[in-house]
């Protein structure tokens, strides 16, 4: 074979005269090279070692039983790491907070102000829309069942009732899940990105302090502002369509309302606010902090933080369920 007239040769012409060498090599032919020269030798060596390695054996899989057991194990490890990096973050948060008692830490009010404005006033509006489209339908969906019966007046209980122990404050939370948990994943990733996280401790800064209290505390006080707003648009949703649908006056409403329901509903889901709050707030900066140098990552932990938030603010929720029912409240 005479390549003294091939000017260049990259690894398809080494793979092709290779495989012409290989057919005259397998039918007992000798063949000789000539005229290569010494980077086409380089080329055509590296193209000769590769084609004539063993191809590596085939990974044996185990059966499909196995793989979905070994999935399971594998989503449970990560769960518990997430549980631990959970505490842990909860410790740093705790000490912060000791800090600021102690007089080594500086409590930040201008940043609580600029947080709780972002976190708590400006999803007012969406906050009542969602909640009073939410009152609205179990009140029209109430009255339709009730009506069987001739009990309309009971759709009142049904809707205070629900709304202010649960549906309320867990419609609420899961939109803050959304809306805030989401925001704070990626304004902490994002500084994570640009390491301006690295900056603050160079400066001898705590990065728990400065970034994530203001954003729990405003989030600790600005769920339940939330949740009563939540809690009265849906009463009114619900007010409204037992008006238009049952014949109920609002005035009529209201009025069965303060005497059947009892003031700890409300006090019941007002209870348990301040605790998912600190859920959402923890799991979006853990998250946050979690993102690494890509954008690709700074989206996979913004998903995660909010499908772990609102996962863990109905465990929770079913929790305090679970010991209200236990305390008979």
């Amino acid at each position: 074979m005479d390549f003294s007239a091939v000017e260049r040769l990259d690894t398809l012409g080494g793979t092709l005269a290779h495989t012409i060498e290989k057919g005259f090599a397998d039918k007992g032919v000798p063949v000789e090279r000539v005229g290569l020269s010494e980077a086409a030798t380089v080329i055509y060596g590296e193209v000769a070692e590769g084609l004539s390695a063993p191809l590596p054996a085939r990974p044996v899989l185990p059966p499909p039983v196995i793989q979905a057991l070994q999935k399971v194990g594998e989503q449970a490890v990560g769960a518990r790491d997430d549980f631990m990096a959970l505490l842990s973050f909860l410790g740093e948060v705790v000490m912060a907070v000791g800090s600021l008692f102690t007089g080594t830490g500086r409590f930040r009010v201008p940043a609580v102000i600029t947080q709780l404005d972002h976190i708590a006033f400006r999803a007012v509006p969406i906050i009542m829309l969602i909640t009073f489209v939410i009152g609205a339908i179990i009140a029209q969906q109430g009255i339709f069942f009730f009506r069987r019966f001739g009990a309309d007046s009971y759709v009142v209980d049904l809707v205070s009732i629900l709304t202010m122990r649960e549906i309320g404050v867990l419609i609420v939370s899961i939109m803050v899940a959304g809306r805030t948990g989401s925001a704070f994943t990626a304004e902490i990733g994002s500084m994570k990105m640009r390491e301006e996280i690295d900056a603050l401790r160079v400066m001898g800064l705590n990065p728990i302090e400065v970034l994530v209290l203001p954003r729990l505390i405003a989030l600790i006080i600005g769920l339940p502002l939330l949740t009563i707003i939540g809690d009265l648009s849906a009463l009114m949703g619900g007010a409204i369509v037992s008006q238009v649908y049952g014949q109920l006056p609002i005035e009529l409403f209201f009025s069965r309302m303060q005497e059947e329901v009892g003031r700890r509903h409300i006090w019941i889901g007002l209870a348990k606010a301040p605790f998912m709050a600190l859920i959402i707030g923890l799991v979006a900066c853990v998250e946050g902090l979690r993102v690494q140098g890509s954008a690709e990552s700074l989206g996979r932990q913004t998903t995660a933080s909010v499908v772990k938030a609102i996962f863990l603010v109905i465990v929770v929720d079913a929790v305090f369920a679970v010991f209200f029912a236990a305390i008979d409240q």
